[in-house]
């Protein structure tokens, strides 16, 4: 590992993010290493996994919204790749293969999206994702016209948008710090379990 913050030690961190940590631990028999490398401030852990929170799971905070947890991974592999931010790319390209139940859509999202076996509603959900990136500036209203003929509300547009700024700041602060992805990542949702 060649952080370039080193992690923090688990029972070194506040009992609150200790629990939650250890809770996915337990979900996933492993400490995903953005974890800990964002835990050395605790405060900003909290504010960044809320917000995270927030918008990548609505439905804790009692909204619901259209977006899929595909098309949301979808939305942070398509961002991660547009900066080049290997540990969300591998990370959330295995929750996206593991929510699409499609072991090559991530790589295909990654190396380029247009090209990948999506469905038309995601499509245009990633040319707003990448005009989102690239020119936020210069949106208008006809940049959500194919949004809201695949169904989605400006609710949904605005989850679009604020994920995909999100992860703009997640994976400058990824790249920054060298935070590399869990080799665990790799084979999640590319072979059966226990494969």
């Amino acid at each position: 590992m060649s952080e370039r913050y080193p992690y923090p030690e688990i029972h070194s961190l506040p009992a609150d993010i200790q629990e939650k940590i250890l809770a996915v631990q337990d979900k996933l028999g492993f400490v995903p290493n953005v974890f800990l490398g964002l835990a050395r401030r605790p405060a900003e852990w909290r504010a960044f996994f809320a917000y995270h929170d927030a918008l990548m799971e609505p439905e804790s905070c009692g909204r619901a919204s259209r977006l899929t947890k595909g098309d949301r991974e979808m939305i942070v592999v398509a961002v991660s790749s547009a900066n080049g931010c290997m540990n969300c790319v591998v990370m959330h390209g295995a929750a996206l293969r593991l929510y699409e139940k499609k072991p090559l859509v991530a790589d295909q999202v990654a190396v380029n999206w247009r090209k990948a076996d999506i469905n038309p509603r995601q499509r245009a959900m990633l040319e707003f994702v990448t005009k989102v990136i690239e020119r936020s500036n210069a949106l208008t209203d006809e940049d959500f016209a194919p949004l809201h003929q695949h169904g989605l509300d400006d609710e949904d547009i605005w989850d679009i948008a604020n994920i995909t700024a999100l992860y703009c700041m997640a994976n400058r602060t990824a790249n920054f710090a060298n935070v590399m992805p869990n080799a665990q990542y790799y084979l999640m949702g590319r072979v059966p379990r226990g494969s």
